[in-house]
């Protein structure tokens, strides 16, 4: 299939924060999203890095489904594939190939790309995809670069994830183009906490980051 331009299929509502998480074992992935509703995030990025992170995912859209169930870290045609039939209704991937989105063009799936520069940008809006994940977001120069790659294609919105802190989020939230962060902040270092210590732990991460996010 030659690349052109084509519908992008609609996205389901998302809120300011995603929660990038790497999951271990599937009853520590389901205590990190009870945490995360707890403390009024309703959604969670799922990434395909660990053996368990499927397993986890089928657990989530099925014991928690008012969690927006996101998987990240999609590859490939397979992973596109085996993320959907695990629950996933939303897929983000760290880059844009030219295969994935004309997959998730064809199947109608929702799809947020990565992107790093004008050109994936470019690509991106030409296959019609206007959500993109700007990723590695700090190491690609931070909101300033953002800001200045996304003056020329107003009609981009962007999730910057990639080393995003708490601390970073009211410069992200300045830039009219950026939808929400996504970060794995809300979920890291928690080795050694049992499920109801990262429950506990998780929900008050994720509600003073919303705190933060509505005050930015």
């Amino acid at each position: 299939m030659n690349q052109k331009t084509t519908n992008s299929i609609p996205l389901p509502s998302l809120q300011a924060i995603m929660p990038v998480v790497v999951v271990d074992a599937v009853d520590q992935g389901l205590a990190i999203t009870n945490g995360l509703l707890l403390g009024g995030i309703r959604q969670i990025e799922i990434t395909l890095r660990t053996p368990s992170a499927l397993q986890a995912c089928e657990a989530i859209a099925r014991d928690a489904p008012q969690c927006l169930l996101a998987v990240g870290t999609v590859l490939s045609v397979i992973d596109m594939d085996n993320a959907v039939q695990a629950g996933a209704q939303l897929l983000i991937s760290p880059g844009l190939s030219n295969r994935l989105a004309e997959h998730a063009h064809l199947k109608s799936l929702p799809w947020i790309p990565g992107v790093a520069t004008a050109t994936d940008m470019m690509n991106a809006r030409d296959w019609g995809y206007h959500t993109l994940k700007f990723f590695p977001a700090m190491a690609a120069g931070g909101p300033s670069a953002l800001k200045a790659l996304s003056a020329p294609l107003h009609d981009l919105t962007f999730i910057p994830t990639g080393g995003i802190g708490l601390a970073d989020l009211p410069a992200w939230k300045a830039l009219p183009s950026v939808q929400g962060v996504g970060g794995s902040w809300l979920t890291a270092n928690l080795q050694g906490l049992n499920l109801s210590e990262i429950e506990r732990t998780v929900a008050e991460r994720a509600s003073q980051a919303l705190k933060q996010w509505q005050q930015a």
